[in-house]
């Protein structure tokens, strides 16, 4: 069994995890979640969405908050841009890389995206042209590559197939998600296997929610399989619309406490990740929503 010896972590807390929050988060306060990320060592940050505000409120102040950031020579800062309209706003935002999400489910796509995957692709494929025209990185993530909360269990040909979709219209990195926390390793596995039919494992990376409390056990079993890049959140920020109650993304707190663990090399000071943690959830009244950064603090407390 051969691990990576270094691991590459996006932060998708400020975009992924905000935009699941109910109340408002002033512009301040997400540019001050970036700045923390950056200052503790994360060279790759997903900001925010340009969205239509009337879908994703939170995310109206996506050029606002792009445009506040003191960007960081050598991190990378990412954007969701789902059609052209959110292509053309951010771009003068000059992202270092959009993302573009297709799901693996057909219903998932209807209810999250108004359209089919097929259509979804379609409505993909000139924002891909478009930025990579302009020398922007396209990553793109395939959502509920293991389960969907309309069709129950995703099989792994359905995610072949996003991946193969994607990889055509130029998408240069795939990222393989487990967007309601279903999954477990095999499972994962065979979700991974399917993407990497169409992308070097260089060009893969896995995004997986903890909702039943799989994601670290998701995250060893694709880290055997050499899988080096992975999207977490910031105290576990993002909760899962689907599962009511449920916990969202994988805290980057528990990720980075159990690389560092293993010897593995991630360029993060775990402290100054927590410190970022704590700052967020301090200003949405609640404990972070990780076990490593709950041990920490009660170990500063005490």
């Amino acid at each position: 069994m051969k691990l990576p010896s270094r691991v590459k972590i996006v932060d998708v807390g400020p975009r992924d995890g905000l935009q699941n929050e109910a109340q408002p988060v002033p512009v301040e306060i997400k540019i001050g979640l970036v700045h923390r990320l950056q200052d503790a060592g994360l060279k790759e940050i997903e900001v925010t969405s340009f969205v239509s505000p009337k879908w994703v409120p939170q995310m109206a102040d996506a050029a606002a908050v792009m445009a506040g950031i003191q960007r960081k020579p050598g991190v990378r800062y990412s954007v969701l841009t789902p059609n052209m309209k959110g292509f053309e706003a951010a771009l003068a935002s000059r992202p270092d890389e959009i993302v573009v999400f297709g799901a693996a489910s057909e219903a998932f796509s209807q209810r999250n995206i108004n359209c089919s995957i097929a259509e979804s692709i379609e409505r993909f494929a000139p924002v891909v042209a478009a930025a990579r025209d302009k020398g922007i990185y396209v990553r793109g993530a395939i959502s509920c590559a293991v389960g969907c909360p309309y069709e129950g269990e995703v099989a792994p040909a359905r995610v072949e197939m996003v991946a193969r979709l994607m990889k055509q219209i130029g998408v240069q990195h795939m990222g393989v998600a487990d967007t309601i926390g279903v999954g477990t390793p095999v499972k994962v596995q065979r979700a991974m296997e399917a993407a990497l039919k169409h992308y070097d494992i260089d060009d893969v990376s896995g995004h997986f929610h903890d909702t039943y409390g799989q994601a670290l056990g998701n995250t060893l079993a694709t880290l055997e399989m050499g899988v080096w890049q992975y999207d977490t959140s910031s105290a576990g920020l993002g909760g899962c619309p689907y599962a009511k109650g449920a916990t969202g993304n994988v805290a980057t707190e528990d990720v980075v406490y159990m690389l560092q663990g293993m010897g593995i090399e991630t360029g993060i000071d775990l402290d100054k990740l927590i410190d970022a943690g704590k700052y967020i959830s301090d200003f949405l009244q609640r404990k972070p929503n990780s076990r490593a950064a709950t041990a920490i603090l009660n170990k500063r407390a005490g």
